[in-house]
């Protein structure tokens, strides 16, 4: 079988394949707000669809390529690992590209973390923080910040704060209990019994860009270490370049017991996660010689993820790609956070490095009022969708909602945006944005349609 001619041959069937066999409400939903488009081929920050129109991505896999797709130098790595048949999970032995990839990890991780534990994918990494966190305290209980997004297995599902995604799937592991993120008082109160294994906390809240205060983070870390309570940074999203520093918590000075990491390790092409996390942590949990293997991957240490991530972290210091997010992502948000003072549909423009929010809410002036509140008593958050899909099919730019019901645009684009795709950007949001503020106009007759499919897809739903 060659896989390229099979592509061609059944390309054009792809959405009728995943009705059929995969998940047929995920096609719905693409055609719905015309998304259903052909890609054909990918390089770099940029999607080519049938027609040979050129896209830029500004969702890269939910963030999993921060250096492009298809980059040369992490698949010639991996031609090379193939053609050298090496001996692969063996299992009962040990990988020298895992323990490089360690080696290099754990000088890159913050101060205090020295031994790495591979998974298959972020949501591994949080159940296994939380394992390693509960058997090195010997304690149950886990905290977690209510709108934290920590991946869909059942134990990092009990610590989402998104109650969207634990709908229909309860009961959840038990002892798990949330706080209030930023509310350092809340926080103290939960501490306070000293029975609490770990507060595993992302320092930069994925699903809608939500930045702490300038002193949460450090004080978070102090309460912790007064407690006896393990700090779990929760990097999947934000770190390895992402927020302009390698990671996240680097902007506060943090340094975490146990730091989670995953997406663009391997420059998206194999998964992959891992977990950082300090030595004792490690000596607790395997202790003993019968106990080597008392938490594992399967496939976590195999050789295309190990050495996918060297050649990744490798790109990510000869292309200064961490000190590029910081610049141009910093350009997109000075350029855009004038716009808030200019239109009244747009509350706020955030982010850092190459995580950036745009947040909209309700208008003052009366005839935008009414049409937004036609389209939040059909759906909540649908307003969002008048800007991505405008950005797709006038600007060939592929961006996302934050999260559900959330009225918050989301750009992860890769971190080797240039200056072009900058201003690319920049234009574009400008005249969707203008465009949104011109009732009546396409936009809203446009809208008045999402409105009633939405109503008929909850009529269905009933």
């Amino acid at each position: 079988m060659k896989i390229s001619e099979l592509i061609d041959q059944r390309r054009s069937e792809k959405f009728a394949l995943h009705e059929r066999y995969v998940n047929p409400q995920m096609v719905r939903m693409l055609k719905t707000i015309g998304f259903d488009r052909h890609y054909v081929r990918a390089e770099g920050p940029y999607l080519f669809d049938d027609k040979g129109e050129r896209y830029l991505d500004l969702l890269s896999g939910f963030g999993v390529f921060a250096l492009g797709r298809n980059h040369p130098k992490v698949i010639q790595v991996l031609q090379d690992v193939l053609s050298a048949k090496l001996p692969n999970l063996v299992q009962l032995d040990v990988s020298v590209l895992a323990g490089l990839l360690a080696e290099r990890l754990v000088a890159l991780v913050p101060d205090g973390l020295e031994r790495i534990f591979f998974a298959n994918s972020g949501s591994e990494a949080v159940e296994a923080a939380i394992k390693l966190s509960r058997c090195a305290t010997r304690r149950s209980k886990i905290l977690y910040c209510e709108r934290g997004y920590h991946g869909l297995t059942m134990g990092s599902l009990s610590a989402m704060g998104d109650q969207y995604f634990r709908e229909g799937f309860g009961p959840f592991v038990p002892d798990f209990e949330h706080v209030p993120f930023g509310d350092l008082a809340a926080l103290e109160r939960a501490l306070a019994a000293k029975d609490v294994a770990a507060f595993i906390v992302e320092p930069i809240q994925g699903h809608g860009v939500w930045l702490p205060d300038d002193g949460y983070l450090p004080e978070v870390a102090a309460l912790c270490r007064r407690h006896g309570t393990l700090l779990i940074a929760d990097e999947i999203q934000t770190g390895l370049g992402r927020t302009g520093r390698f990671w996240a918590v680097e902007h506060w000075q943090v340094e975490p017991d146990l730091l989670c990491m995953a997406k663009s390790l391997s420059g998206g092409f194999v998964p992959v996660g891992a977990v950082a996390g300090r030595k004792w942590i490690f000596d607790k949990v395997f202790d003993r010689m019968d106990r080597a293997v008392i938490h594992g991957s399967t496939f976590g240490k195999n050789n295309l993820a190990m050495a996918a991530g060297l050649a990744t972290l490798e790109v990510i210091e000869e292309d200064r790609l961490v000190e590029n997010a910081a610049r141009v992502g910093g350009q997109i948000v000075a350029d855009l956070a004038p716009l808030v003072q200019q239109y009244e549909l747009l509350k706020d423009v955030r982010g850092l490095g190459m995580m950036i929010a745009l947040e909209f809410g309700e208008p003052k002036s009366p005839s935008l009022r009414a049409s937004w509140k036609i389209l939040e008593a059909a759906n909540k958050g649908l307003f969002c969708q008048m800007i991505t899909i405008p950005l797709l099919t006038r600007h060939r730019i592929v961006s996302q909602v934050a999260g559900h019901a959330m009225h918050v645009v989301k750009f992860l684009p890769p971190l080797t945006l240039n200056d072009d795709d900058r201003r690319w950007i920049v234009n574009a949001v400008k005249e969707v944005i203008a465009d949104a503020h011109r009732v009546p106009g396409s936009v809203w007759n446009f809208g008045k349609t999402l409105a009633r499919q939405a109503i008929r897809m909850k009529a269905g739903a009933g």
